[in-house]
């Protein structure tokens, strides 16, 4: 790997890894519950530009989670959303550089990654923070786990498709009109593409 790319990918965990921890702040548990808007995952959009945006998204993931072990005290088991949230997140970025070349479908690699992946551990972690209710409501989903990971599979997937289509596309468009990013564009045999 060459050191232009190891550059990259740095900046691109940091930036997902502060990004998350500000949707933290900001959104609490509309961010890392069982809804998820993680405004970071429009960064998932890299990936149409770069291989090195897989890695360095996970990495920027697993930094995040990190922090929010601290931050939440959920101790061990949130090592559980260090470990499958980041393969979530690097699987989803790694289907979005394969599949670059249709970015409309790129972008669902995150969304169908994280609804699988996230609401099989989410429920565990959950529980043991003494929590899962349904958000704005007051049912508990306690000890009904195929009910909990059918609720975060929808949740999750929505939440996470209204991330990669409402602010990762526009994203990805308004980056492939950066000089720097306009020749690793997958817009430019398109129309409005960027040059046009």
């Amino acid at each position: 790997m060459k050191s232009i790319d190891i550059a990259r990918m740095g900046m691109i965990a940091a930036v997902y890894a502060v990004a998350t921890l500000f949707a933290l702040l900001f959104l609490g548990s509309l961010a890392w519950g069982p809804v998820q808007f993680r405004v970071s995952e429009a960064l998932c959009a890299l990936a149409l530009f770069t291989p090195v945006a897989a890695p360095g998204l996970a990495l920027g993931c697993a930094i995040a989670n990190l922090a929010n072990i601290a931050l939440s005290g959920t101790g061990a088991l949130g090592l559980l959303d260090v470990v499958f949230g980041s393969i979530a997140t690097f699987l989803g970025a790694l289907f979005t550089w394969k599949m670059r070349a249709h970015p409309m479908v790129a972008l669902a690699g995150p969304v169908i990654a994280n609804a699988l992946i996230v609401p099989a551990y989410l429920p565990i972690l959950l529980q043991a923070t003494g929590f899962y209710t349904i958000p704005f409501t007051s049912i508990s989903l306690d000890g009904l786990w195929p009910v909990m990971y059918l609720f975060g599979l929808v949740a999750t997937g929505v939440g996470e498709a209204v991330i990669m289509y409402l602010l990762g596309y526009p994203l990805s468009r308004s980056l492939a009109r950066v000089p720097a990013f306009r020749e690793l564009s997958p817009f430019r045999g398109t129309a409005g593409a960027a040059g046009r």
